[in-house]
């Protein structure tokens, strides 16, 4: 089971927004992580025509990989 705590179909916590020269880029809670270009942007176009928002957020995660631990630290005001 890809899914195991049901976030992405619960909270989905992926968005996207796609930008011109075939780019985009890719949001977790609103910070941008990573910017998808070339064969990773040409797959995510034929996930979202697909119209299934679990399928989206699924394939969000995978290209994202591991980039969270939960050892981040937040950021302080000085």
């Amino acid at each position: 089971m890809e899914d195991k705590r049901n976030i992405l179909k619960d909270e989905p916590p992926f968005s996207y927004k796609l930008v011109k020269d075939r780019k985009a880029l890719i949001y977790w809670q609103g910070k941008m992580i990573k910017i998808a270009k070339g064969k990773s942007y040409n797959q995510l176009e034929k996930v979202i025509a697909s119209h299934d928002a679990y399928k989206v957020q699924l394939f969000l995660a995978k290209i994202t990989g591991h980039f969270k631990h939960g050892n981040e630290k937040k950021g302080t005001e000085f």
